[in-house]
């Protein structure tokens, strides 16, 4: 690819400044960690709202340029070697931005490998967990009359929270500085407080520490800002 009207997906949203890495989201706890860190940067980007629904034409554009046809998902019209890249999947994108820009979220020394650890926790374990826990809790699972699977999911919830807790105690920050690790996780533990109301399900009280790190996240400007990032249309 040697220009941005080579991916297919601008043919469904034109660049506005092709100059600008391209942000392709919705404001999810996925699509918000991408935004989030953008703003925290200061690398110039536009954005572009992609619902859950790509059908047509749009979905066809959105999935021959990024396969799994999932948000969030960026093309960058000055990656390596100088030419434009498409990438998809979060935690790919951070660690992509993260070494384009040099940012100081990553932190330095061994901490910069702890960041990295806990980044893959949240993508191997804290994200798909809570994703299930709301799918079997609050949508479609819950017309599943087996309870094997809901309450699976709850206890790993409630399981991967007191990990959480235990690694913040005496910390405010995940890796005791603010870091790409708090904007990989924090998104994911708001939903689950404030969409799938699961902090009514699992023993949210016996957490010593996630409650406080969490209204500490809600208070960061550039966190405030990313949950309208694309603006979601009133209805």
């Amino acid at each position: 690819m040697t220009s941005l009207s080579d991916f297919p997906i601008t043919r469904s949203w034109p660049p506005l400044h092709p100059e600008r890495l391209q942000l392709y989201a919705y404001p999810t706890p996925n699509g918000v960690k991408i935004s989030m860190m953008l703003e925290e940067i200061g690398l110039p980007y536009d954005a572009y709202l992609v619902g859950f629904d790509k059908s047509g034409e749009e979905g066809k554009n959105f999935t021959a340029t990024f396969p799994n046809n999932k948000i969030p998902a960026i093309i960058d019209p000055n990656g390596p070697d100088g030419k434009p890249m498409a990438l998809f999947e979060s935690g790919a994108i951070m660690l992509y931005l993260a070494e384009k820009t040099g940012t100081k979220l990553m932190l330095e020394g061994a901490a910069r490998w702890q960041v990295i650890q806990w980044i893959m926790w949240r993508m191997a374990g804290l994200g798909p967990m809570f994703g299930q826990f709301g799918f079997f809790h609050l949508y479609a699972g819950t017309r599943v009359e087996d309870p094997i699977p809901r309450e699976r999911y709850r206890l790993e919830a409630e399981r991967l929270l007191k990990v959480l807790d235990g690694q913040l105690e005496g910390r405010e920050w995940v890796v005791g500085d603010y870091s790409l690790a708090d904007i990989s996780i924090a998104p994911w533990v708001d939903a689950f407080v404030k969409y799938y109301k699961g902090h009514e399900k699992v023993d949210w009280a016996s957490l010593r520490n996630v409650p406080a790190y969490l209204e500490r996240f809600r208070a960061i400007p550039a966190y405030q800002r990313s949950l309208n990032i694309p603006p979601v249309p009133e209805k």
